[in-house]
């Protein structure tokens, strides 16, 4: 075989164009490879969705539950971190992560453990993105389960998840009112409206059922629903231009918040055609009665509790507190086993407020007094009452440090835009301005001083959400407030401290009078979220009561300090006073420790005694006849607050040795003995008979308590002349026929 010869430049340009081949045919494989290697890259990061779930008392707190490959498992908790929580947290819809819990706090998962040694930066836009062992391989267990708790603020504009079988997430909610009824306050029946993508959008009602309007309700602050008139509501949304949102929703009726509800079906949206069946959802709430809109209206629609079989006790706000339950005619509490945001839910809905925000365990709320009634406590959420949930009656082993307690939802009331503080060095303390009317307009001006004072200070701090009062002021010089506020709108004002508003305490009304007028002598007023609780130990003042008689010339300084009836300013010293004696002892079982209210350097100095006087009265001691007519009295100057016991793991912080600070810390007693000078009644003038002795502390309020109530002590005595008896000893406030009968 022979070939022609060849030119030597055709050689060259051969040999070119092989190379230049090869060389495509290289970048051809390469380009494919790195496809090829993204794709297997996108492939190794599965989209996967995520939820809260577990025993969870917030919506925005749980153990971390994985979709993917069409089952529901749990994170292990080997190496997570916050950093792998914000990540969980901002995929759910959440602006970041508060915290996070290993070993299954939220109670054990199910299923797979579909991640381990999580390994997260915190800028991974899904918990897929972090590095991990890989989906399923895990050498842990379900008592290893990972939870978070995220922050309850939403991500603006975040999409709901469009999954069957994942909890719906809302940026917000709202019952939006007609026209005619915008005024009304609360707002309990109109449009439901739901925030998706930073619009506001109607539901279509075709799939709505009276189970999701009771979940509405109660976050909207109300106990339940109700029927309403769907005429008027049917020719509005024929003329309104409507915006739907395109998910149905299935709640069955017990949920505490919409979030905890499953998403429905999905509705066509076909331009004008959606919802053909139906119209916008519309929802009518009954108020409790607290929150009527009106006196001739609203209470007679409002939700009524029956019997106060359950109360709520130390909370700084309205709708919260400890919750105690009454049995056999004496108060308790209740413990927190098993205690969750369902049960929690009964009891807010029961008081006429709406689904509970959280169920809170630990005494959160301070510790109560008495027996603890109920123990494991499991309700369906339907019960009208905490009473009819299943409970375990044998509290063995509660103590009050596990005393349960709620935040209940209330209703939007606008209570704080009537009502200021100004001038304060922080935004929980200030003059007290109020928008009042003056001629013919409405103006912020300044309340009166005169009779000014802690309950009419605990109403403001409550009235703009800022819990309780430290203190109150007669004089405000130091404030600088806005001068064109400087004239008193109020004066008058006596509250019994229960009020929702300083307006509904007793006052002037438009005939306003102030001597002093305002300026510097207008009402102020500082705001604490916790405060103390004092309570007296009835049992030991029933333990160690008795009589002594002691002669006039060895009561000379309690004479001085007006420990004894008047007689004894007549009395030869020679004579003698017959004393009923017993102990005191006071605990703390507030949030936050009792100081005077004065400073040190304002207490007085007794000389006959040796010692200051912080509180020129700190305990009442009254005899009074079983129709309540007092027959003798005594007092008590706290010449010593101190910790003279402590709970235990509590470290004492007050002691009057070397003129050191006064005070009672939380958690621990201090303790006045039957033998000092002052702890009496001076009975020397006093008949035989059947009496009512009774021990208030902090009468005068000069403190600020988060419960004023278990302050007062009573106790049936009987007096024979020579002897007496003391028994049937109760705290809190229990009428004078009510410790008769027990006799």
């Amino acid at each position: 075989l022979t070939f022609p010869l060849l030119h030597p430049s055709l050689f060259i340009f051969s040999a070119s164009f092989c190379i230049m081949l090869r060389l495509a045919v290289f970048c051809f494989l390469l380009y494919t490879l790195l496809v090829a290697s993204s794709a297997q890259s996108d492939s190794n990061q599965p989209v996967i969705q995520l939820r809260l779930a577990g025993e969870k008392k917030k919506h925005y707190e749980g153990r971390v539950e994985v979709f993917y490959n069409g089952e529901w498992g749990t994170v292990c908790d080997d190496d997570f971190s916050i950093y792998a929580a914000q990540v969980v947290c901002r995929e759910l819809g959440f602006t970041g992560a508060e915290s996070w819990s290993p070993s299954a706090k939220y109670g054990k998962g199910e299923g797979r453990i579909w991640l381990d040694n999580v390994h997260c930066t915190g800028s991974e836009k899904s918990l897929a993105h972090c590095e991990s062992n890989g989906f399923g391989v895990s050498d842990c267990k379900h008592s290893e389960d990972v939870g978070v708790v995220c922050s309850s603020k939403r991500i603006p504009g975040f999409k709901f998840i469009r999954n069957q079988g994942l909890t719906v997430q809302v940026e917000e909610v709202r019952i939006r009112a007609t026209y005619s009824h915008r005024k009304r306050i609360p707002i309990t029946e109109g449009f439901l409206e739901v925030k998706d993508g930073g619009k506001w959008r109607q539901i279509c009602n075709e799939d709505w059922n009276q189970k999701n309007s009771r979940v509405i309700c109660g976050m909207q602050g109300f106990p339940g629903e109700k029927r309403f008139n769907t005429r008027p509501y049917k020719l509005l949304a024929s003329r309104r231009k409507k915006n739907y949102w395109g998910f149905s929703i299935n709640c069955t009726g017990n949920e505490a918040d919409l979030s905890d509800c499953k998403l429905g079906r999905e509705i066509e949206q076909k331009g004008n055609s959606t919802c053909g069946k139906g119209m916008p959802v519309v929802v009518s709430c009954v108020p409790g009665r607290v929150f009527a809109p009106s006196v001739s209206i609203g209470f007679r629609k409002a939700y009524r509790v029956e019997q106060p079989l359950v109360r709520l006790r130390g909370g700084a706000m309205i709708g919260e507190g400890r919750v105690e339950v009454l049995k056999n005619g004496e108060w308790g509490t209740v413990c927190d086993d098993n205690w969750n945001i369902r049960a929690a839910t009964v009891v807010c809905r029961e008081l006429g407020f709406g689904s509970a925000k959280e169920a809170l365990t630990g005494a959160r709320m301070g510790q109560g007094i008495g027996p603890v009634h109920m123990n494991e406590v499991e309700c369906s959420g339907f019960e009208k009452s905490l009473t009819e949930c299943y409970f375990n009656p044998n509290s063995l082993g509660c103590s009050h440090e596990e005393d349960a307690a709620v935040k209940c939802n209330v209703p939007a009331m606008g209570f704080h835009n009537r009502l200021r503080l100004s001038g304060g060095r922080n935004p929980y303390e200030g003059r007290v301005e109020v928008l009042g009317e003056r001629n013919g307009s409405l103006v912020w001006g300044t309340v009166c001083s005169d009779s000014w004072g802690t309950m009419e200070a605990m109403v403001v701090c409550r009235q703009l959400g800022l819990g309780f009062a430290s203190n109150a002021f007669q004089e405000t010089w130091y404030w600088q407030g806005d001068s064109s506020a400087d004239p008193v709108v109020m004066s008058g004002v006596r509250c019994s401290g229960t009020e929702l508003t300083l307006e509904q305490c007793l006052h002037h009304g438009k005939h306003v009078a102030c001597p002093k007028g305002g300026g510097r002598f207008a009402a102020g007023v500082s705001c604490t979220m916790t405060a103390p609780d004092l309570v007296l130990n009835a049992q030991v003042v029933e333990q160690t009561t008795y009589l002594e008689d002691r002669p006039m010339y060895a009561l000379q300084c309690a004479h001085e300090e007006r420990c004894l009836s008047g007689s004894a300013d007549k009395a030869d010293p020679s004579s003698y006073r017959r004393l009923l004696r017993f102990s005191s002892q006071i605990h703390n079982n507030g949030q936050s420790d009792f100081r005077p209210r004065a400073s040190p350097q304002s207490w007085v100095w007794h000389d006959c005694h040796r010692h200051y006087h912080s509180m020129e009265v700190f305990t009442h001691y009254d005899l009074m006849s079983l129709n309540g007519t007092k027959v003798a009295e005594g007092h008590k100057a706290s010449f010593c607050l101190e910790d003279t016991y402590c709970d235990e793991g509590i470290q004492k912080r007050y002691e009057c040795a070397n003129f050191g600070a006064q005070g009672i810390t939380v958690g621990c007693w201090d303790t006045y003995r039957h033998d000092i000078d002052c702890q009496w009644i001076d009975i020397t003038d006093v008949k035989p008979g059947d009496y009512i002795l009774q021990v208030v502390i902090n009468p005068n309020y000069e403190v600020a308590e988060s419960d004023y109530t278990n302050n007062i002590m009573k106790c049936r005595s009987r007096y024979d002349g020579h002897r007496i008896w003391t028994y049937n000893c109760h705290t809190g406030k229990k009428d004078l026929f009510t410790l008769c009968i027990k006799d």
